[in-house]
């Protein structure tokens, strides 16, 4: 009986070490996803690793300050804790402290750190001439809204292919959907433009942004991704839970 029993034993045990590696074998597709989220979650809880990704990107040098991208990036960490961010390797800032003759959209690759996009982008009709001043959430205002945004889906509508945005600040950017804020591309976004007037042509409150550069960027955004909207005004700074919460 003893012997009996030793035998199924070794036999099991040969089982164990043969498969083994077939159970603890993990597809290279997962595995690939694990690393890339080991590196969102460094960079998120880590500020000297953000700081690396600001410096190795010179973004200072493309007019991006890091007070900015910080504020991006604390905003787009409270998303992805909410369960709110699903694509989480890719940030997307507009920096309304620029003049739109400036290039302010940035679109930014936080788990192989690169400068996706850095091109124009356009402010509502009603929010100011160069430099975006005033900001609304109301409907019709044909002024650009402020704050955190999470991308949708696409669709063609009147300005072409268009990408949807929901706003996640309530009172800044909360009436995005109803308002139709989107993210498109326009004729009136250019340096030709720039040149015969001195700033950019103007939305009816849409991040409006260069025709040729527009099918690109909504691809490499589009569904789940952080968009964050700058201003430099005390309001916005101040009022905005996803900037002052503490958890």
């Amino acid at each position: 009986m003893s012997f009996l029993r030793e035998m199924m034993m070794k036999k099991a045990l040969l089982l164990v070490v043969l498969f083994y590696p077939l159970l603890s074998w993990k597809a290279p597709g997962s595995v690939l996803r694990e690393e890339k989220r080991a590196v969102v979650n460094n960079t998120a809880g880590n500020p000297g690793v953000s700081g690396l990704v600001y410096d190795s990107l010179n973004l200072e040098q493309y007019g991006l300050s890091r007070r900015v991208f910080d504020l991006a990036l604390k905003g787009w960490q409270r998303l992805r804790a909410y369960g709110r961010v699903t694509r989480e390797n890719v940030v997307s800032i507009v920096d309304f402290s620029q003049p739109s003759f400036k290039k302010r959209l940035y679109v930014i690759d936080l788990v192989n750190p690169r400068l996706l996009f850095n091109t124009y982008v356009a402010h509502g009709r009603r929010s100011g001439k160069e430099v975006a001043t005033r900001f609304s959430n109301r409907p019709r205002s044909l002024e650009s809204s402020v704050g955190f945004y999470v991308t949708a889906d696409t669709y063609m509508g009147s300005n072409g292919y268009s990408l949807k945005l929901n706003g996640v600040e309530y009172g800044f950017n909360s009436n995005a959907a109803r308002r139709e804020i989107v993210l498109h591309g326009a004729d009136y976004v250019s340096e030709q433009y720039i040149a015969m007037n001195g700033f950019l042509g103007r939305s009816w409150g849409c991040p409006a942004v260069p025709l040729e550069e527009s099918r690109d960027i909504i691809d490499s955004i589009k569904n789940g991704s952080c968009l964050f909207i700058y201003t430099p005004q005390v309001k916005y700074l101040s009022s905005s839970r996803l900037l002052n919460s503490k958890a």
